[in-house]
């Protein structure tokens, strides 16, 4: 060997001296960069759900399935359903981690947007529908399917089982027909079943995850702001660890129960509206619960805000109730009275509140009082406008018998909205004829 001889040069970066052409390649090879938990479990599964913190991964880990599917089976015929059609085609098709932006340039579908449809240069095809027209899914038939936030369906009349149900009756098509189900986990009915199936079959794969999984692909600031903010609470738990969080053992309120009841806007126009106010039992630290609720003129109770503050002196919370009343045009707050009656009165006037008070007095434990208003929900007579993760779980920690298993030392956002809502559903309105036993 020559002594003389120079050693041979390496590049610290691998793709120094790879053509573009090369490194494009590279960079579309998904199973080559994807987690290992983004990838198609191995056997012969028929379900596949992956149910994790947002930022997981969820998105990409479904385009590129489904691009992988009408690759290697030219005749698939794969359902792309979201939880409507602008979300599908916005998220799964068109998204920075959807199925086009994941397409290989000779492997791209052509979009056809008037006809929902995918069509792959091999012959594969998919279709997009809503989840919140179930029968749109009853008579096509499909090989695959991908549903996206299957926890965000419209829950409304079981319409999310029911479009789940009529899917799965048109899994006809091919020798092993297959389902990947993407969602951040909550508990409602579509997401408990298929954690059941999993639990008991075989052949239905659960893939879990955290939004740090993924912090290798997140902006550190993102990352940091998230834990900050969210930690290990309950909403944390949930969304960005990626936990499925069971119903407490006699809870009043379950998440279920109140993702049944949920909407994306209110069903009615507001006849009245309150805001509830559960007023600080110190001057400092405490939370002040403040809660807006309407009653629609379908005679349904509706939530429309959590204005709750805490940390706040008497004179800023009560600016935050009238900031409340006004931008929300209430027509009376309802004030609990037994932390200093007179004084939260005049506190709110002197914050300019310009709606009328009422104070009420507080003669039960606030779980009895919560009783006849979590059986309102169970009627059906109160819809939630929105999510409000933290007011949502104070209710799911009252339980039968008077104890408190949630968030916090009390439930204030929970007791606010309790005065609310009995002042608009359960107290005789003003020219309404009651009927009394004699």
């Amino acid at each position: 060997m020559n002594d003389t001889a120079k050693p041979q040069q390496f590049s610290a970066d691998p793709f120094a001296t790879l053509t573009d052409q090369t490194k494009l390649t590279l960079r579309r090879l998904w199973p080559l960069w994807a987690r290992p938990e983004q990838l198609p479990p191995p056997g012969d599964w028929r379900l596949w759900l992956i149910c994790a913190g947002r930022g997981f991964g969820k998105t990409r880990s479904g385009a590129e399935w489904v691009s992988e599917v009408a690759r290697i089976t030219p005749h698939a015929r794969i359902a792309l359903v979201g939880s409507t059609l602008g979300e599908a085609r916005a998220v799964m098709v068109e998204g920075e981690s959807g199925i086009l932006a994941c397409a290989a340039p000779d492997c791209r579908p052509r979009y056809e947007a008037s006809l929902r449809r995918l069509i792959w240069p091999g012959g594969a095809q998919a279709t997009l529908y809503s989840a919140g027209e179930p029968e749109s899914l009853r008579g096509p038939q499909h090989s695959h399917a991908w549903c996206d936030e299957i926890a965000k369906w419209d829950n409304a009349a079981a319409r999310a089982t029911l479009a789940w149900d009529n899917l799965l009756l048109g899994l006809r098509l091919g020798q092993l027909p297959r389902v990947l189900a993407t969602t951040t986990p909550r508990a409602v009915p579509l997401v408990l079943r298929l954690h059941e199936e999993a639990a008991r079959d075989g052949q239905v794969v659960l893939t879990g995850g955290a939004t740090w999984d993924n912090q290798a692909n997140l902006p550190a600031a993102f990352i940091a702001a998230m834990r900050d903010q969210f930690g290990q609470s309950t909403f944390g738990r949930q969304e960005l660890e990626g936990e499925l969080l069971r119903d407490a053992e006699g809870a009043l309120w379950t998440r279920s129960l109140l993702e049944r009841g949920r909407v994306a806007v209110p069903l009615a126009e507001a006849v009245r509206t309150v805001v509830g106010v559960d007023p600080p039992a110190s001057a400092h630290g405490d939370e002040c619960g403040i809660v807006v609720c309407a009653l629609g003129a379908d005679g349904l109770g509706q939530v429309l805000a959590d204005c709750t503050v805490s940390g706040t002196s008497p004179e800023g919370w009560a600016r935050a109730v009238a900031a409340a009343a006004l931008h929300w045009q209430a027509d009376r707050v309802v004030a609990e009275a037994n932390q200093g009656g007179d004084m939260v009165k005049s506190v709110l006037h002197a914050a300019d509140c310009q709606m009328p008070v009422k104070l009420v007095h507080a003669t039960r434990g606030k779980v009895a009082r919560a009783e006849p208003v979590a059986a309102l929900y169970e009627a059906g007579k109160v819809c939630h406008v929105g999510m409000f993760p933290q007011l949502e779980d104070q209710l799911c920690g009252l339980l039968v018998g008077g104890a408190y298993h949630g968030p916090g030392r009390s439930p204030d956002r929970a007791d606010a909205l309790v005065w609310a809502l009995n002042e608009l559903l359960l107290r005789p309105q003003p020219g309404v004829p009651q009927v009394r036993r004699i």
